[in-house]
Formats: C-alpha cells, sequence, structure tokens
C-alpha cells in the first residue's frame, strides 16, 4: 500500500515537473490577465497545497482554513525556481510523512470537514488531482507565452 502511494506522489511530480520544464526564472511574472495568478504563484500554490493536505490529514493542526488575505499572500510567490524547489521539497517530505506512517494511521479515517470520513491515504489522490489542475492550467500558460510544455508522462 505505501509504496502505491508513494509511486502515486512521484509520478505527479515528474508530470508536474515535465510540464513546466520549458519555463525559466524570467517566466515568473508570466501571466495572461492581471487578476490570473503568475507562473511563479501557480508553482508555490501547488507546493503549498501538497503540504496543506498532508497536514490536515496527518498533522497536528488539520486543515487551515483561514483564506482570509488568501490573495495577499499569494504575492510572496516571485520566482519560479523557488516555487519549484518548494514543490520538490513538499513532495520529498509528503513521501517521508508516508513512509513513516504506519498502516493503521493511513486507513485511519479523516475527522476534519475536507474528505471528512475518507481514509488519511486519500489525500495523495487529492494531492495528485490538484497538482494536474494546475498543471494543465501552465501548459496553457506555456502556450500564451509561446513556449511548448513537455509531454507530462515521460521521463524527466
Amino acid at each position: 500500500m505505501k509504496e502505491g502511494l508513494i509511486e502515486q506522489l512521484k509520478t505527479q511530480e515528474t508530470f508536474f515537473l515535465n510540464t513546466v520544464s520549458c519555463f525559466t526564472e524570467e517566466d515568473s511574472a508570466f501571466k495572461p490577465k492581471d487578476e490570473m495568478y503568475t507562473v511563479a504563484q501557480h508553482v508555490g500554490h501547488t507546493a503549498e497545497t501538497v503540504d496543506w493536505f498532508l497536514e490536515g490529514a496527518f498533522g497536528t493542526k488539520g486543515f487551515d482554513m483561514n483564506f482570509d488575505n488568501y490573495e495577499e499572500r499569494m504575492k510572496k510567490y516571485t520566482s519560479f525556481d523557488k516555487g519549484v524547489q518548494q514543490f520538490k521539497d513538499a513532495v520529498a517530505n509528503g513521501i517521508q510523512r508516508i513512509k513513516e506512517a504506519p498502516d493503521s494511521e493511513l486507513m485511519a479515517p479523516i475527522t476534519a470537514d475536507i474528505m471528512k470520513g475518507a481514509p488519511k491515504m486519500a489525500v495523495v489522490g487529492a494531492i495528485t488531482d490538484h497538482s494536474a489542475h494546475h498543471r494543465g492550467a501552465l501548459a496553457v500558460y506555456a502556450r500564451m507565452a509561446g513556449k511548448v510544455p513537455k509531454m507530462p508522462y515521460g521521463e524527466m
């Protein structure tokens, strides 16, 4: 079971990183319209959400539902390269958290309002889905910026 969850985290990481590999640090501030996220904000938000799901299911604080000033918080993401590193770190932390969790904890129900009643391990699927959502948006951004995103399903 753990091996499958870990592989799922690794695979979604590869897919995401393949898609965004066409961007450089110079693309950090690109966004199609003023009210949209920048490239750096998409990557940073995706990384942050990996941690959010894992803390929500496995941590002591649960899901942080304080979204006040969220748009203001997103302004801290200004570097594509730092966002990519944050994403890699978040996935590595997630893999470690899954490795260390006993099977009983992986199967224990989530008690928070988010995904309530689902086994804690279900957040891996949610992470994958959320990362795919932002990967798709970033593939569109790449095309709009005149870049060709790499096929996500190949090797890095």
